[in-house]
């Protein structure tokens, strides 16, 4: 009789234990439903599944709840609540040992835990639901029943695990990686909001500046000593409206593609001299070597082509398949061209579009990619203006990817669009990052840049393991994460 008793109260006392968790993080859940589903959005394990998973787990809490307080499915409760707990147990064993990054907890007084807390309260509950079970029946058909649910509930997690970072990586449906915000090494007060990036090299920032053509801004990694340079050209009686500086490791390049015009010279002597072979208007030029550089230029129709100049064969080249009209072929195909010395890749990314190309310094294709965004069409609406025989856009598009930077083989994406279970709030405070594989065609993660005195992110470029970027007046460099990083030394 005393035997009877002891089992009875151990069984009911672990079905009201698990009642009240279940309830309690149900109902926690339930009331903060969106929080729960971004938190789920920026787990690693269930990134691709937090649409589905955010509404199974609480009603499937509810359930639980509901089978143990009636008598007669109380014992199928408690096996539900054990299979569960073994779930979320495995879940954080997973996180701390095998994700690529740790998330935040999800709500409620649990929320105060670590992980390690967590991992050892979900392990108690997993021990107590399963003595339960065994003190109604003790058998060998149980403990291989509680065998079979345990192997089943880590195999599925597993599963979910495997399955989402392929999802994420490859087939993203717009959930983003945000994991924890960089720490930002240093700033400048720059005094003026008109520079841009011309170029990192020797261990020294360039900055050009577009009020001041032929200026160049000279500033040491550590953001603390800088001086100013001037350029001189070999030729000034030209009618210059856009002229930008490049600065390479050993060469830099002054170019105005409106000209057109393209001059050369050393890094460190910032003399140039024009390359007269030039002849095609251009834009976004980058070098590619000494004597070549790749470009957008247009076609007899006006419609936008990349294009490859040579200086020793004195002749201009296109690949017309490179870039994929959709609408119009001039503002639908609108992008920016970047160049990778590292890997000596170009890589194109549409402005309107989720996709960017991948070709050799050549321009021949290597594959086509896609960010992580769903807008696969150019939202642009064309007008043709009769009178001046020109086309023009007659509302604002949308825009899907605001600026890249290629940096050994990873595309740096400035987003302009929110992905699923992301905070409005932050995209008023930051702007975001995007980063990218390109070789291999997987994203990698994502990160903010914090707005400054109200001023968002303009220009930015990546110099080994630290992001630099510009914004408002402000010069800014941020350490980049153990996620980047081991990229970069792939």
């Amino acid at each position: 009789m005393k035997l009877q008793i002891t089992k009875s109260n151990i069984i009911q006392t672990v079905v009201v234990l698990n009642i009240l968790l279940f309830t309690y993080a149900a109902v926690s859940k339930a009331l903060d439903f969106h929080n729960f589903q971004i938190q789920l959005g920026q787990s690693p394990l269930l990134s691709a599944f937090a649409d589905w998973v955010a509404v199974a787990v609480p009603l499937i809490e509810f359930i639980i709840v509901l089978l143990l307080l009636t008598n007669k499915y109380r014992l199928l409760g408690l096996y539900g609540s054990f299979a569960l707990m073994t779930m979320f147990t495995a879940y954080i064993v997973i996180i701390l040992n095998f994700s690529s990054f740790t998330p935040c907890s999800c709500g409620g007084i649990l929320e105060e835990m670590t992980w390690t807390q967590h991992l050892i309260f979900n392990i108690v509950f997993v021990v107590l639901s399963g003595l339960a079970i065994l003190s109604n029946a003790f058998n060998r058909f149980v403990i291989g029943y509680l065998s079979i649910l345990a192997t089943s509930a880590i195999g599925l997690v597993v599963a979910l695990f495997l399955t989402s970072e392929d999802i994420i990586q490859h087939r993203n449906n717009f959930v983003r990686r945000l994991p924890a915000q960089f720490s930002k090494q240093h700033e400048i007060d720059l005094g003026y909001n008109s520079y841009y990036f011309a170029g990192i090299a020797k261990g020294k920032i360039y900055l050009g500046n577009t009020t001041a053509p032929l200026l160049l801004t000279e500033i040491d990694t550590s953001l603390k000593n800088k001086k100013e340079l001037v350029v001189k050209l070999n030729n000034l009686n030209l009618p210059f409206r856009s002229l930008q500086l490049q600065v390479y490791a050993k060469n830099f390049y002054a170019s105005d593609g409106t000209v057109p015009a393209v001059f050369r010279g050393k890094t460190g002597q910032w003399y140039a001299t024009q390359m007269p072979q030039v002849k095609s208007k251009f834009s976004n030029p980058v070098f590619t070597d000494s004597t070549s550089f790749a470009f957008r230029t247009h076609k007899a129709n006006a419609e936008n082509v990349l294009a490859r100049f040579d200086e020793k064969q004195s002749k201009t080249t296109t690949n017309p398949s490179l870039l994929q009209k959709q609408v119009d072929g001039i503002f639908d195909t609108d992008g920016i061209l970047n160049y990778d010395p590292n890997t000596n890749l170009l890589v194109y990314l549409y402005y309107y579009r989720n996709q960017y190309i991948v070709c050799d310094a050549k321009l021949n294709l290597i594959h086509r990619g896609n960010t992580i965004d769903t807008t696969s069409k150019a939202q642009v609406k064309v007008a043709f203006n009769k009178n001046r025989n020109e086309k023009k856009l007659a509302a604002p598009p949308l825009t899907v990817n605001k600026n890249a930077y290629l940096h050994r083989g990873l595309l740096f994406v400035n987003a302009a669009l929110m992905g699923k279970f992301e905070d409005e709030k932050m995209w008023q405070q930051a702007s975001l990052i995007d980063v990218y594989d390109v070789k291999i065609r997987s994203y990698i993660v994502s990160f903010y840049v914090y707005n400054i005195d109200g001023k968002r992110l303009s220009r930015f470029a990546v110099d080994g393991h630290t992001f630099y970027g510009i914004i408002g007046n402000h010069l800014v460099s941020y350490k980049m994460s153990y996620l980047i990083h081991k990229r970069l030394s792939l």
